[in-house]
């Protein structure tokens, strides 16, 4: 059985779903724009995972909300890498974003782009399930 919440935001417009993070999905923004976003749900223990192209030196504003405060993101630089352990459960190899890494639990974070490509955002809940806004603005 689907969760309602999972299932009321895939039924929203412009719902995205990142593939459980089998691959990164990339957040498009609108020509002319600066910003980009899209609606997700995550169920308990599994990831989403999607990719934002930007220059060194830009500046990033990444936000993520949820109804309950449960959607918690992890942003690395470029380079990194998606992979499975010997558990299969999702492993990253890459930098971390001061302020963005694993167990910082963020739904916020804003800072300068160490360098050109894809950046890496994983998102996650702290507990139970989460339907999800993600929003990145670059500049």
């Amino acid at each position: 059985m689907i969760p309602a919440l999972v299932l009321a935001a895939a039924l929203l417009p412009g719902a995205a779903w990142a593939q459980g993070c089998a691959r990164a999905t990339p957040i498009q923004f609108a020509p002319g724009t600066a910003s980009g976003g899209v609606q997700g749900g995550v169920i308990r223990g599994d990831r989403d995972c999607y990719s934002v192209s930007a220059r060194a030196g830009q500046k990033m504003l990444v936000t993520i909300t949820s109804v309950e405060n449960n959607a918690v993101f992890q942003l690395y630089a470029p380079g990194w890498r998606l992979g499975r352990d010997g558990d299969g459960i999702l492993a990253v190899a890459g930098r971390a974003l001061r302020g963005a890494e694993e167990g910082a639990d963020t739904m916020r974070w804003n800072g300068t782009l160490p360098a050109d490509g894809p950046n890496l955002i994983v998102v996650g809940g702290t507990r139970g399930n989460a339907g999800y806004r993600l929003v990145v603005t670059i500049q």
